[in-house]
């Protein structure tokens, strides 16, 4: 009632900014020393775009079975290319066999 506000004063997007990078600091450049930290943790967005870029050219999928098959495929190709495997050599290969692959890994 006499003009106060409560909790802490707004401060500046930049000055956010700095506190969280001063926070994180040993993590804020990671990626630079250990290869296998990737640049983004966007993983998830990069998994989507090519499904994405495939709706957008040809207008959608024809059937939600067709959505799923396209789905599996991508999802299937992007484990193989994660675990290193060359994927023209796991395409010829039969599913089981490299599920087998997977759960030992």
């Amino acid at each position: 009632p006499g003009g106060k506000t409560r909790g802490r004063a707004p401060r500046r997007t930049g000055h956010n900014l700095l506190l969280r990078l001063l926070a994180r600091r040993s993590d804020t450049l990671r990626f630079l020393l250990d290869p296998a930290v990737p640049f983004s943790n966007n993983e998830a967005e990069r998994g989507v775009r090519m499904m994405k870029l495939r709706m957008k050219i040809s207008g959608g999928f024809r059937s939600p079975e067709g959505a799923a098959d396209f789905a599996t495929i991508r999802d299937f190709l992007s484990t193989a290319r994660k675990q290193g495997w060359n994927i023209i050599k796991v395409l010829g290969q039969d599913p089981g066999d490299l599920e087998k692959a997977l759960q030992a890994a």
